[in-house]
């Protein structure tokens, strides 16, 4: 992780994202890294990501080619008289909600990063307490449709 992060604080590139996590094989963490950019300058970052010692495999993943989701913690501001229609927001969007106090809720949400941004900007208008967002995860659709049988 640090020569990743090192490689990007060198190059000057922007992180939109960052996400970190042990895959199937626990002697390998998967980086997924969201950033910004042409193809070119995405051409030149996976070859400079392939020339660090410890990074095994670069990929790009298309957005309209993968699933990505994102992980949200709320904790909004409640008084009984509005919790109906938060409860209705969160069920809207799939989410959970993890605790109820006299004051306020605390939701669980994931999806992709437009669904996460929008519940945000609604939930905003009860007042945000707490929020706590991960970076983004994904995976590529299977392009073998023989293999998703």
């Amino acid at each position: 992780m640090s020569h990743v992060s090192g490689l990007f604080t060198r190059r000057g590139y922007n992180i939109d994202s960052i996400a970190v996590g042990v895959t199937e094989n626990p002697e390998t963490s998967i980086i997924t890294i969201v950033l910004k950019g042409d193809d070119k300058a995405l051409v030149q970052f996976q070859g400079q990501l392939l020339k660090l010692p410890d990074v095994v495999e670069v990929k790009n993943l298309p957005y309209h080619e993968s699933l990505i989701r994102e992980l949200v913690l709320l904790r909004v501001k409640s008084d009984p008289g509005k919790r109906n229609e938060i409860f209705g927001i969160v069920e809207v969007f799939g989410g959970k909600v993890a605790e109820v106090t006299d004051d306020s809720v605390l939701i669980e949400l994931h999806g992709s990063g437009r669904q996460i941004t929008a519940v945000i900007k609604l939930l905003a208008t009860f007042g945000i307490l707490e929020i706590a967002r991960t970076g983004q995860i994904a995976l590529a659709y299977h392009t073998d449709t023989a293999a998703q049988s």
